[in-house]
C-alpha cells in the first residue's frame, strides 16, 4: 500500500477554500478530483454555484429585477451605489465656471437655454396625451447603425418621461435619498438646474423612484413625486413657486406602486389624483397659487393620467380610477358619466384613446382586455355603453395609439393591431416586451423593454419591422418623447437623445 501524500490541490480544505474565494477554481478542482462519484460532484456543484452567484452580487453589482410580467427575472450589472457615483461624476464633469449647472433650493440664474421651436411636447405622451407626434415628419429610412445620437449619459432612477420646451428637456429622477426635478439642454444633455427634496420610494416588484412625468405650461413646470410631493417650479430656474403634498392635503394613502398620474393643466387649474376618500379623489388646484378650486369623487385611484378631451360634444376630463372610467366637468368636477372597469389588484395603468366623436378605447392587462365605449346623452349627463369588448389587446402600463381606424399596442408585450370599429385583431407579432410606443409619420416608434428603439410601419396588413438599434441599457419602461425632430429616451439608469427628423 502506498503512503504517498495526496497532492495539495486534492485536499478538501483547498477545494472548499477555493470554492468560497474563487468559485470557478473550486468547481474545476471538484470535477478533476479523482475517485469522487458523479453524484457527489453534482451535489458539490450546487453550493459552489451559490458562492459564484454571491460573488456576482457582492463584487460585480449583479441585480435582479422583474420584467413587465411581474414573474420573469431580468439581470443587470451595476450596484445602486456605483450607479449614483457615476451619475454624480457625470454631472460634476459638466460643470464649468462659465456655465455651471446648479442644484436649486432657491432662485438661481442658469445658463441661457438652447434656442428652440415653440413648445410642443409639453405633456405626458405629447400635446394631447395620446402618443401622437405631428410637429414635423420623421425619418422612415434609418441608417444601418441606427439614428444619429446627440448625447447619452446616466440618469437617476424612476419611470417618468420627458417634457420638452424652450430648448430644455425636463424629467424627475431618484438620486440616492432625494427626488430631483432636472432641466437638461436638449442638444448637449448638460444639466441646467436641479430641484430636489427628501424622498426615497422603493418597491421590490415595480422598482424605485418617481413615476409621474412633469407637465410644462407657460413657463412653469408642475412635478409630482412618488410620495405625493407636488411642486410648481419656474421652468427657467427651478425656483419653487408653490408646493404641497397632495396625499397629506387630501387625507389619502399612497398606492402600492406610488403616485403615477401626470398633472393636467385645464384653464386656470392643475388637476391631480391623490385618491382621497370623502370627495377628494380628483383635485383641482389653482395653477398659479396652489389654492384648491374643487375636489371630486371617492374613488381609490389607479395609475393613469387625466386627459382633457371632447366627447359627445362636451369638453371634459377623462380618467380611469381603480374601478371605473369617468368623465368630469372641468369647471367644478361634476361627474358626467361612469363606466365600470375592474381589474386585478386595482391596476389601471394605460391611457384611454378617443376614437370618435362620442367613443373611446380602454384597455388593461391581467387578462382584462379592451373595449370601445360609446357615450349617449341623457340630459346634462351621459350613459356609457359597450360597443365591443374582448381580450385581443391587453395594455398593461403601455398605452396604445390610434392610426387610420386601427389601434396599435403591446398586447402583454407583443405588438398587435386591432380594428377599432369591430375589435378584430388584424395581426400580432414583434416581441418587444413591456416597452412603449408612439405614432409618428404613419409609423410606430417602439422602445423595447431592454432599451432598443424600433421602427414599425403602422399598417393593418402585417407586422413590418423596418429598423432597430440598441439605444440605452437596462429595463426600459419609460415612455419616449419627441420634439423638434429629436427622440428622447430614458430608463432607470440611462438617458439619451437621437435625431429622428431630417437635418
Amino acid at each position: 500500500m502506498s503512503n504517498r501524500a495526496r497532492p495539495w490541490h486534492q485536499s478538501p480544505a483547498v477545494l472548499w477554500l477555493s470554492a468560497v474565494a474563487l468559485p470557478p477554481v473550486g468547481l474545476v478542482l471538484l470535477w478533476i478530483r479523482p475517485g469522487a462519484k458523479v453524484i457527489w460532484k453534482l451535489l458539490g456543484t450546487v453550493p459552489i454555484l451559490g458562492f459564484a452567484v454571491a460573488h456576482l452580487f457582492l463584487f460585480f453589482g449583479l441585480r435582479v429585477e422583474v420584467d413587465g410580467t411581474g414573474a420573469r427575472p431580468m439581470f443587470f450589472f451595476g450596484a445602486r451605489a456605483s450607479h449614483f457615483e457615476a451619475l454624480e461624476a457625470s454631472r460634476a464633469a459638466q460643470q464649468a465656471p462659465e456655465s455651471a449647472p446648479r442644484t436649486v433650493e432657491a432662485a438661481a440664474a442658469p445658463a441661457p437655454p438652447t434656442p428652440a421651436a415653440p413648445p410642443y411636447w409639453t405633456d405626458f405622451r405629447g400635446p394631447n396625451r395620446d402618443g401622437r407626434y405631428e410637429e414635423t415628419p420623421i425619418l422612415t429610412a434609418w441608417p444601418r447603425r441606427g439614428l444619429t445620437r446627440l448625447w447619452k449619459q446616466p440618469v437617476g432612477r424612476g419611470y417618468a418621461s420627458f417634457v420638452i420646451a424652450e430648448g430644455r428637456a425636463f424629467t424627475i429622477e431618484q438620486r440616492r435619498d432625494r427626488e430631483v426635478v432636472a432641466a437638461y439642454d436638449i442638444n448637449t444633455g448638460r444639466e441646467l438646474w436641479a430641484n430636489s427634496w427628501a424622498a426615497d420610494f422603493r418597491e421590490a416588484m415595480g422598482g424605485d423612484g418617481p413615476r409621474a412625468t412633469p407637465t410644462w405650461h407657460e413657463g412653469r413646470l408642475y412635478a409630482l413625486g412618488a410620495e405625493g410631493e407636488f411642486r410648481c417650479l419656474e421652468a427657467a430656474t427651478g425656483k419653487v413657486l408653490w408646493s404641497k403634498n397632495i396625499l397629506a392635503d387630501n387625507g389619502a394613502s399612497n398606492l402600492t406602486w406610488a403616485m403615477s398620474a401626470s398633472p393636467l393643466i385645464v384653464d386656470e387649474k392643475v388637476i391631480v389624483q391623490p385618491g382621497g376618500r370623502g370627495g377628494k379623489s380628483v383635485v383641482a388646484y389653482h395653477k398659479l397659487t396652489g389654492a384648491p378650486i374643487w375636489k371630486a369623487l371617492d374613488d381609490k385611484q389607479a395609475y393613469t393620467s387625466p386627459m382633457l378631451v371632447t366627447l359627445g360634444g362636451r369638453r371634459q376630463i377623462i380618467t380611469i380610477t381603480a374601478e371605473r372610467a369617468v368623465g368630469l366637468v372641468p369647471e367644478d368636477g361634476t361627474l358626467l358619466w361612469e363606466y365600470p372597469w375592474v381589474t386585478e389588484y386595482d391596476v389601471n395603468a394605460s391611457q384611454p384613446i378617443v376614437t370618435g366623436p362620442n367613443r373611446f378605447f380602454i384597455s388593461t392587462g391581467y387578462g382584462r382586455g379592451a373595449a370601445v365605449v360609446e357615450l349617449q346623452p341623457t340630459g346634462q349627463t351621459f350613459a356609457a355603453r359597450t360597443v365591443w369588448q374582448n381580450t385581443r389587446m391587453k395594455n398593461k402600463f403601455n398605452p396604445s395609439v390610434l392610426h387610420e381606424g386601427h389601434v396599435y399596442g403591446l398586447d402583454e408585450g407583443i405588438l398587435a393591431c386591432v380594428d377599432v370599429e369591430t375589435g378584430q385583431q388584424k395581426w400580432k407579432g414583434g416581441r418587444y416586451g413591456f416597452g412603449q410606443l408612439l405614432l409618428a409619420s404613419g409609423h410606430l416608434v417602439v422602445t423595447t423593454e431592454t432599451g432598443d428603439v424600433v421602427l414599425v410601419k403602422a399598417t393593418p396588413e402585417r407586422h413590418t419591422e423596418l429598423a432597430r438599434f440598441p439605444a440605452i441599457d437596462g429595463k426600459t419602461w419609460n415612455v419616449p418623447a419627441l420634439a423638434g425632430g429629436l427622440l428622447f429616451v430614458r430608463n432607470t439608469t440611462e438617458m439619451a437623445c437621437f435625431r429622428i427628423g431630417p437635418q
